[in-house]
């Protein structure tokens, strides 16, 4: 059982979480899993699309994948973080040992997850970086 709660202490409802792939099947198993937990789930299949849905205060997480065509996810993530500097951003990727070798650093990016990853890792993510 998650020791933190499913609803925002500030607007009183259930938190919101933006899920940010180019893969369907990935959006799909993240909002699943999310929704059946209580949470609001938004998809976005583009970093472009994520723009268009994001706005400072409606999402109490993003989770984004970092390989995706139109933009990476960490500079989605750093564009979020102009606009909203507080917004928690995860980034969940298969291949964590590209991002720690690159010559970039990850701005905006509060902390990784590495696919295939369980419930359990979401709800920790949810808990440190979007507490109630």
């Amino acid at each position: 059982m998650p020791s933190f709660s499913l609803m925002n202490q500030r607007t009183g409802r259930p938190r919101r979480i933006l899920v940010v792939d180019d893969e369907p099947l990935v959006r799909y198993t993240v909002q699943l899993l999310l929704r059946d937990e209580g949470y609001i789930v938004e998809e976005a299949g583009s970093a472009a699309q994520a723009l268009a849905l994001f706005k400072p205060g409606k999402f109490d997480m993003v989770f984004t994948d970092y390989f995706m065509p139109d933009m990476k996810g960490d500079q989605l993530a750093a564009t979020i973080k102009m606009l909203a500097p507080k917004q928690p951003v995860v980034m969940l990727t298969a291949f964590p040992e590209k991002l720690q070798c690159s010559a970039y650093p990850l701005g905006g990016v509060d902390s990784i997850i590495c696919k295939p990853f369980e419930l359990d890792t979401l709800r920790w993510a949810i808990g440190r970086f979007a507490p109630g």
